[in-house]
């Protein structure tokens, strides 16, 4: 009887076949292929705590053949057969490695085709990446067929509603004639109701306007968009007043991270109070009614001192409380922009290394490859939230007004 094998223990190839391996064209090769598949096979009678053929009454589940997969590493590439079960829970860490190798590929092809690098170079680095070189022509095609998927992706048709949406713009350098100009990014994330997260449009702007965002908005309505409920964005004029005029029945959220930011102008260069910091409490309580009650509290304590900072403040905070119409635990998603920040960190993290790009497509390119990418990591997770809740807070708020 076999006894599955614990991730510690040696993978196991004897004598004989390590010497018939070795003694074989492409000895290297097939000697990894070998070693590999034994890894499978390994990972897969942990996951069902059983060997092949074994009866045990731990077993977790039964085997249901192979499926083919091409591994591509620095001594060739490598057909492997992934072992399937019956309920096809099982899942491999094994190419994790190579998902990555496949993503740092196509980034860095997008990276060294806007930067114009020498071919040489660039067949240096992918064959350092994923064991095998691509020519100049080779990476034409391939960002000429990306271009297509992410034009493609970024226009396509919108069924579903989107209760929650998110916008937000960054800038980047373009080159234009010589002349470096920089660019706004609009970008737009939307929270559906199977409660996950999605790119919805990512788009280039001469600059972030009031006629910019119209048009980004109206294409998505074009598009599609429908049954938007809830808009959070940070308070630029001209996005503010796009979101009133082409989604007037939405209500809008300023994000309250910006609007902390912004009060440190209502402030002297040099405080070392906690004026901010009891401000900030405000965002976490339980409802409106005990938000208001704070900031009522707040006011009285610091209008001597900062009279400047509680005038702007009570000006303008109403803003941010839009957040408390929502259910309780959707609160901390949606008071901020803070969602997208992770695309943001991305983008910047890869657009640090063009610096400037040679051209508008190029830009357009590597951005919108960036948000695909995360956007498909997020449809492959669980749940960001219980739409659920939304959909009990709409009707218990409805039956309130018919009351």
């Amino acid at each position: 009887m076999t006894r599955p094998k614990r991730n510690d223990e040696p993978i196991n190839v004897t004598k004989q076949e390590l010497l018939r391996l070795l003694t074989e064209e492409d000895a290297l090769k097939k000697l990894m292929q070998t070693l590999l598949q034994e890894v499978l096979e390994a990972e897969m009678d942990e996951a069902l705590h059983a060997g092949k053929g074994e009866r045990t009454a731990g077993r977790l589940g039964y085997r249901s053949g192979h499926y083919g997969r091409t591994l591509v590493t620095r001594v060739g590439k490598l057909e492997l057969r992934v072992p399937q079960d019956r309920q096809g829970r099982f899942s491999t860490e094994l190419f994790e490695r190579y998902q990555r190798s496949e993503k740092a590929l196509v980034a860095a092809l997008l990276e060294m085709y806007v930067q114009g690098v020498a071919t040489r170079r660039v067949t240096a680095i992918t064959e350092e990446l994923c064991g095998h070189s691509f020519s100049a022509s080779a990476i034409s095609t391939i960002n000429q067929k990306l271009d297509g998927e992410l034009t493609r992706f970024m226009s396509r048709r919108l069924e579903a509603a989107y209760p929650y949406i998110i916008l937000d713009a960054r800038y980047e350098s373009v080159r234009e004639e010589g002349i470096s100009h920089s660019r706004a990014v609009l970008i737009t994330l939307g929270i559906g109701w199977d409660g996950r997260r999605h790119v919805l449009s990512v788009e280039l702007a001469n600059r972030e306007s009031t006629s910019s965002w119209k048009d980004h908005l109206l294409r998505l309505k074009e598009r599609g968009l429908h049954g938007v409920q809830f808009v959070v964005s940070d308070d630029h004029p001209g996005l503010k007043r796009a979101v009133m005029e082409v989604l007037p029945e939405a209500h809008w959220q300023r994000c309250y991270v910006h609007f902390l930011r912004n009060a440190l102008d209502h402030l002297p260069r040099k405080h070392a109070d906690d004026c901010l910091l009891e401000l900030r409490w405000l965002y976490d309580l339980h409802g409106i009614a005990e938000a208001r009650r704070h900031l009522a509290s707040w006011l009285e304590r610091w209008q001597p001192k900062h009279g400047k900072l509680c005038a702007w403040v009570e000006a303008n905070i109403e803003e941010t409380l839009t957040f408390y119409r929502l259910p309780q635990p959707h609160h901390k998603h949606l008071k901020s922009t803070n969602l997208i920040e992770r695309l943001n960190q991305e983008i910047k993290r890869r657009t640090l290394l063009v610096r400037i790009f040679p051209n508008e497509e190029s830009c357009l390119r590597l951005v919108r490859a960036l948000a695909v990418e995360i956007h498909e990591e997020w449809v492959d997770e669980n749940r960001y939230l219980d739409m659920d809740l939304l959909r009990e807070h709409l009707k218990a708020s409805a039956q309130l007004k018919a009351a």
